[in-house]
């Protein structure tokens, strides 16, 4: 089974971040960039199937240079191999621009099963696995915390509000992670000196016969445009009081005439 898992790098959800003079985004001088967390489940999910139905997982991604490092990570975790697209004309993407090239990566690479995180923790856009899926003809599921798959289907269990339920469809197909669905093993010293050694191509939009017109920033149907940080909260108050009564009197009195709520 050809599995393919998308991976994007993230910023490490414990950066201090940090907006850029342009306020539209931010500065990554002092950044550590990690993999998506949620794309680490994506990535154990696929190592376990590999290990049960056998066949090889590959990591696609889509970015700069630096992108390498997460790719190895996940190599090192028990991935066979990586693609990165790398191409100054692909920056800027929106969700749908991303969901171009990786469709067109997906399409040279070949699948049975495609696995990416149910979102990605810098933008939170949701969108890129459910466009790839539209891109390609096949069925999603998102939200997944299980998985099976027999006889050439897929059938999950997805967390939806309040509950959650049980989704069948026949491959090929994609499915996001949830938390939940595993926990992502640790690499290795044997893993990473081994991923060390493991094919690793990288590849520009002309290489996978994608117009530079349909992704990039120019193509972007959704952009940023600013970039604050929330407003500042007034500090606590202790309410003070010798009883327990004087300090619930006080307290309705400053949410009447102060806070105006009551």
């Amino acid at each position: 089974m050809d599995i393919v898992v998308l991976l994007k790098q993230v910023p490490d959800t414990e950066t201090l971040i940090q907006i850029a003079d342009d306020k539209a985004s931010i500065r990554t001088e002092d950044v550590k960039w990690v993999i998506n967390p949620y794309d680490e489940f994506a990535v154990e999910e696929a190592l376990r199937i590999k290990e049960k139905h056998g066949g090889k997982v590959t990591i696609l991604t889509m970015g700069p240079e630096r992108a390498v490092e997460s790719i190895r990570t996940a190599l090192a975790m028990g991935a066979d191999e990586g693609v990165l697209i790398d191409d100054p004309a692909a920056q800027g993407s929106d969700a749908l621009g991303t969901a171009k090239v990786l469709t067109a990566a997906l399409k040279e690479t070949g699948y049975d099963l495609v696995i990416a995180g149910q979102r990605a923790v810098d933008d939170d856009g949701y969108q890129v696995p459910a466009a790839v899926a539209e891109l390609l003809g096949i069925a999603q599921v998102s939200m997944v915390i299980k998985e099976e798959i027999t006889d050439g289907k897929i059938r999950c269990e997805r967390t939806i509000e309040g509950g959650t339920v049980v989704v069948e469809t026949h491959l090929p197909a994609i499915f996001t992670t949830q938390r939940g669905i595993n926990e992502p093993r640790y690499a290795s010293l044997p893993g990473i000196m081994k991923a060390k050694k493991k094919p690793l191509v990288k590849k520009t939009l002309a290489d996978l016969g994608v117009d530079p017109g349909e992704a990039g920033e120019a193509r972007a149907k959704c952009r940023v445009k600013n970039l604050s940080f929330p407003p500042e909260r007034s500090p606590g108050r202790i309410i003070e009081g010798e009883t327990v009564e004087a300090r619930a009197a006080e307290l309705v009195r400053l949410l009447r005439e102060e806070a105006k709520v009551i």
